[in-house]
């Protein structure tokens, strides 16, 4: 089924930050994923874990419900907790994976009148509709995405754009 028109531009910020993730991944030492150029500043980790977050709230606007337990410790406004009670690099990677294989599937099956619901009050939305919530999800994703290329180039290794 082709995606919804409205999904059009989101599916493809989806697609680009799927290719450069992947590549900020690459040649990551475990100590690189938590370092952070400031005391103020969030590690590649913790933004990673956060995409997934966002994901899943995409997940959920498409109505495909799709979690993972240790989920809530990278929400917005989230706190640092002790690092043990965060998941695994290889949980975050995995999770990432699947939510991407699922997000995949929920943007080529959605219709046209769920988009058009209402988005909840006080969201986000670019257009007070889910269809503009999924849009700004896929925006927001991309700022991180960012900021992990950014990170990566910080700690002295190659760009994954260009």
């Amino acid at each position: 089924m082709p995606i919804a028109p409205e999904l059009a531009t989101a599916a493809s910020i989806y697609r680009q930050n799927e290719r450069m993730l992947g590549k900020s991944f690459e040649g990551l030492t475990a100590e690189e994923w938590q370092s952070r150029p400031n005391s103020t500043s969030n590690s590649l980790f913790w933004i990673a874990g956060h995409v997934v977050w966002a994901r899943s709230r995409a997940l959920k606007f498409l109505g495909t419900e799709w979690s993972r337990p240790w989920l809530p410790l990278f929400a917005r406004g989230s706190k640092p907790v002790e690092s043990a009670e965060y998941p695994s690099l290889e949980e975050i990677v995995l999770a990432w994976d699947d939510a991407t294989a699922c997000l995949t599937t929920a943007l080529d099956e959605a219709s046209s009148e769920a988009l058009s619901s209402a988005a909840p009050e006080k969201s986000p939305s670019f257009d007070g509709k889910v269809s503009g919530m999924i849009g700004f999800l896929a925006f927001h994703e991309a700022y991180h995405v960012g900021q992990i290329a950014y990170l990566r180039c910080w700690l002295g290794h190659s760009g994954v754009a260009g």
